[in-house]
């Protein structure tokens, strides 16, 4: 083995845990040592180099890098690396002339990007600075793509997403608002030098299981991230007061907060994870409609006489987040699960007992404990 390379980047992503973590490689211990002096616009810029979007990032991240956080093995307690982003964007001053600019004379070189989302926007920021002239075609009316139409606006305000969007298209980017793309052979010949495509993917997972076709359950069974953007854009104003979700991740949390502002009175959740493989096939009953679940994959949905039936309860189907590793869920109240399939209440939520039995002693195994344990690993 040789010596260490001090003067490597790699070596502090490595010893510097957070760091090493978060997918951008953030230098989390500057900009948390530049809030704590109050230096809010130095800390937020210093986040701006490698998240183009702290305020956004400040709200919705998913934070990778608080289960690696050293100060988790001290007290249990990561230090709220994500929200104190948020208190660097929130509380920073004007920062429009410390901004990186385009050129005056640019490099002669066209590039168009399609989508104004947040992957085409940052190639935008990247390449403005190096004099390219980047155009934007976008099928909506406003920037931002999945982060303003599939996020809800009491999460990510409609205002922060407009500064931070604003920050990359003032610095000279042509966006074709209102322009969908519907041709590639047709943007090429207008003599582009480069095409991205950053369109995205907000499609959610689906569940083709017995009984989700059947009868009317594409009118009460719904895909997460498509009914958000539904809402967002007025096509459902509102929903049945029973409202079943099936998933707990980010998508499924926003959809249980927007059920109860349409006026849902009955939200309910739960998850499956992989290590009930080894318990029995269960079917959880509510409201008329079955959930059949098998080694912790929802089964199907069967009504009393095993045929497809669905309710008067929406569905709105999602999976958890992948960094929970949960393989997919089933809604249920604490109420409605029968005791004999392993499942106990936890903080609101029906799970599974590692071994199969009832687990009325023990608890689950948070992603910050097993965050500690591959470390304790290395």
């Amino acid at each position: 083995m040789g010596p260490t390379d001090v003067n490597s980047p790699h070596h502090y992503h490595k010893v510097v845990d957070c760091q090493y973590a978060c997918p951008a490689h953030t230098n989390v211990p500057e900009y948390l040592r530049l809030i704590a002096q109050g230096e809010y616009s130095e800390s937020y810029l210093l986040n701006r180099q490698s998240n183009v979007f702290p305020g956004i990032l400040g709200r919705t991240c998913d934070r990778p890098c608080e289960p690696a956080c050293r100060r988790g093995r001290v007290d249990g307690k990561p230090v709220a690396i994500c929200r104190l982003k948020r208190v660097a964007a929130d509380l920073r001053d004007d920062i429009t002339d410390r901004l990186p600019t385009a050129p005056a004379e640019k490099n002669g070189k066209r590039i168009a990007l399609i989508g104004c989302g947040p992957s085409s926007l940052t190639v935008a920021n990247d390449l403005l600075p190096l004099g390219y002239d980047v155009t934007i075609y976008e099928k909506h009316s406003q920037a931002g793509g999945l982060m303003r139409f599939n996020i809800p606006a009491f999460r990510l305000p409609a205002q922060v997403l407009d500064d931070e969007t604003g920050y990359i298209i003032d610095m000279g980017a042509t966006v074709r608002y209102d322009t969908p793309v519907d041709s590639l052979k047709s943007l090429l010949d207008e003599g582009y030098d480069a095409v991205y495509i950053g369109s995205g993917a907000p499609k959610g997972k689906e569940l083709d299981i017995p009984g989700r076709w059947d009868g009317n359950a594409k009118d009460v069974i719904h895909i997460g991230i498509e009914w958000l953007g539904s809402v967002h854009f007025g096509h459902i104003e509102k929903i049945e007061p029973r409202v079943l979700i099936i998933g707990v991740g980010n998508t499924a949390m926003d959809c249980c907060r927007t059920s109860k502002r349409l006026g849902a009175t009955d939200v309910q959740g739960a998850t499956y994870t992989p290590h009930c493989a080894a318990i029995q096939p269960a079917k959880l009953a509510v409201d008329g409609l079955t959930l059949e679940v098998h080694a912790g994959e929802v089964f199907g949905f069967l009504g009393p006489n095993g045929a497809g039936k669905t309710s008067t309860m929406n569905v709105l189907l999602l999976h958890a987040a992948r960094r929970r590793r949960t393989v997919a869920a089933a809604a249920v109240s604490c109420g409605d699960a029968p005791r004999d399939a392993g499942l106990r209440r936890h903080r609101g939520r029906v799970v599974r007992g590692r071994s199969g039995a009832p687990a009325t002693a023990g608890r689950s195994v948070s992603r910050d404990e097993r965050s500690r344990s591959a470390h304790a690993r290395r």
